[in-house]
């Protein structure tokens, strides 16, 4: 073998012993795939995180059922999405009020409401603002959905009347 190709042999080598380390899901810059390895917390745990940065939540059925579409739950939240929701109040300083969280009733999919990979807000001026002018406008989702990205990746939906954030992580926290 000659030189040269030893050299690219190693490095080679070298590039995927560190791609394993630094690829979504590994090591400590994991990303967005890290689906199958987030820590899943009870709608117990979750209230207590909020109610200690007196974030508010609300249901139109006033109620917590997973299994009840008008009811907002945190069973089976992601703890990176309830950190990120306690980024975003501290950051932000906006008062938060919760209006979506695990229950059944949204859109499927790997980084979904059920998953625990999302919440929804209520809008509110001070929320509006704080996103609009701190984050980067990227684009228009399928369903027509305006987003902005945070500089941590975490991705927030104007639905009109709420919005709808995607937790890849917390946010900074």
């Amino acid at each position: 073998m000659t030189q040269r190709r030893i050299v690219r042999t190693v490095i080679t080598a070298f590039a995927l012993v560190l791609g394993a380390f630094f690829a979504p899901g590994f090591g400590v810059f994991g990303g967005a795939s890290e689906a199958n390895a987030a820590t899943k917390i009870s709608h117990a745990t979750a209230t207590s995180m909020f109610r200690s940065s007196n974030i508010t939540w609300s249901s139109s059925g006033g109620c917590s059922d997973r299994n009840n579409p008008t009811c907002t739950s945190f069973e089976q939240l992601n703890l990176s999405s309830a950190k990120g929701a306690q980024t975003l109040k501290s950051a932000s300083g906006c008062g938060l009020n919760i209006t979506g969280g695990t229950e059944t009733g949204h859109a499927g999919g790997t980084y979904s409401h059920w998953n625990g990979y999302k919440l929804d807000f209520g809008k509110g001026t001070c929320l509006t603002n704080y996103i609009k002018n701190n984050f980067s406008y990227a684009g228009i989702r399928g369903d027509g959905a305006p987003m902005w990205k945070s500089g941590s990746g975490n991705i927030y939906a104007d639905e009109g009347n709420h919005w709808d954030v995607l937790y890849y992580n917390c946010g900074g926290c």
